[in-house]
């Protein structure tokens, strides 16, 4: 009985000294998915005709066109486009040349004449996964997001396309991989993706741009740019705080020093919205019960004019189908 007794009351110290963790883990899975939204990726990623679009610049890719050059930009010149421009001009400007130290040259070449390539290749596409890790997900079926997010991976390297994968949880947003194209190394980091804490969406949607627009714009290794959210919408870590400047109460709405709703709502709205300008595609995919929906993320979709899509978990023969092979 004594024993007994002891058992019980170390029981009760280590039932009085457990703590909820912070951070929950979950599997993946698979769910139903539009089977449209399986070919958005690749409908973004064609052009006329159902072509990959194409890329032009002046330095890698095959010659398409002649064209001027333009002052601060550097080429490859386009010996033939340059001598037939200066051939019309020859006789005029041998004349010319009489008695001059120019006298004698074969081809006279003005400043004029000079044409530079320009070159064209196909475009590569870049899918950034933002994958809400936050703990308002370990009740809106993350693992049902992993899962979704896993179908559409595969989709991405069918294409051979690069893939980036960014989570946001805690008080901001991380690129947990970095533009890729590994599979292996993304599907790895979304298994084991850990879940809870606030849900810093604001920050999540400006970083997502930045990758997008330093691959578009600085590194130029892609032409298009298609970003999927997997979110429930509940926001509620505002920007400052994502910055590490910390939430003045008496600058913006508040109630009880914490960010109202819809000043949290209007912010994530105002870094969607500049989607638009940067010309990304987006799609978002909702995880948040119908019942209990805030709605913000279809707003998030309309205002970036992306694609919006809910998770339904019931309808399971819908994703078997079309996910089978690629899975």
């Amino acid at each position: 009985s004594q024993q007994e007794g002891d058992v019980e009351s170390q029981t009760d110290d280590e039932e009085v000294t457990m703590s909820i963790p912070q951070e929950f883990m979950f599997g993946v899975n698979m769910i139903p998915i539009d089977p449209k939204l399986l070919m958005f990726m690749e409908r973004t990623k064609k052009g006329r005709g159902g072509k990959r679009s194409k890329m032009y610049n002046l330095e890698r890719g095959r010659f398409c066109k002649a064209i001027f050059p333009k002052v601060g930009h550097s080429g490859r010149i386009a010996v033939g486009a340059t001598l037939r421009a200066a051939a019309p001009y020859q006789r005029m400007r041998r004349k010319l040349a009489d008695g001059t130290i120019r006298e004698g040259r074969r081809v006279y070449i003005d400043k004029s004449d000079f044409r530079i390539k320009r070159m064209t290749k196909k475009s590569g596409a870049l899918v950034i996964f933002v994958v809400d890790a936050s703990g308002s997900m370990a009740l809106n079926r993350m693992d049902a997001a992993k899962g979704a997010a896993i179908a559409l991976l595969s989709e991405a390297y069918k294409a051979r396309d690069k893939i980036c994968l960014i989570s946001f949880h805690q008080d901001c947003a991380n690129v947990v991989v970095p533009p890729t194209k590994s599979m292996a190394l993304t599907k790895s980091r979304l298994e084991s993706m850990p879940c809870g804490g606030g849900s810093p969406l604001a920050h999540a949607l400006l970083v997502a741009s930045k990758v997008a627009m330093n691959e578009k714009k600085v590194k130029k290794d892609v032409g298009k740019v298609v970003i999927v959210m997997l979110t429930d919408g509940r926001c509620n870590v505002p920007l400052s705080i994502s910055n590490g400047e910390g939430f003045d109460a008496t600058l913006f709405p508040s109630i009880g020093g914490r960010p109202t709703k819809e000043f949290l709502e209007e912010e994530v709205l105002s870094c969607a919205k500049t989607y638009r300008k940067l010309d990304l595609d987006m799609l978002v995919i909702d995880t948040e019960d119908k019942f209990v929906a805030t709605g913000i993320g279809k707003k998030i979709a309309d205002v970036a004019l992306g694609r919006y899509c809910q998770i339904d978990p019931r309808d399971i023969e819908t994703i078997k189908s079309v996910t089978q092979e690629a899975i």
